[in-house]
């Protein structure tokens, strides 16, 4: 089955990421900011959500957005958007789960990738 006629699947690498992309898919970035100073990058598009995994299919974990930056620009994603796993209800200070995937694009902090 072709990119182009497939939903990307949950977990999908650097390397398929570029198949898809190269196919037309257009997927919204997510960087998703998680406990211990970890990134994780989610990817948005029409079938779902997919995580972002290395060559073993493990999660990949960046130690900073600079690190998404230079791993995603290269493949003309220019752009992604911040997210934190666990968000807390400022005025009591209790955490607070998102109800679905479009709150949190809706609220998250935009990000550009650059090269620097």
């Amino acid at each position: 089955m072709s990119a182009t006629t497939s939903a990307l699947p949950d977990r999908v690498t650097l390397e398929e990421l570029a198949d898809w992309l190269q196919a037309g898919l257009s997927p919204t970035v997510e960087v998703q900011s998680i406990d211990q100073g970890y990134y994780l990058v989610r990817l948005h598009h029409g079938h779902g959500i997919s995580q972002l995994v290395d060559e073993d299919r493990k999660t990949r974990r960046f130690t900073g957005t600079q690190w998404v930056s230079r791993a995603l620009l290269p493949l003309g994603i220019t752009h992604g958007i911040l997210t934190w796993a666990e968000v807390t209800d400022e005025m009591i200070g209790l955490p607070e789960t998102a109800t679905d995937p479009a709150s949190v694009l809706a609220h998250g902090t935009r990000l550009a990738f650059q090269t620097r």
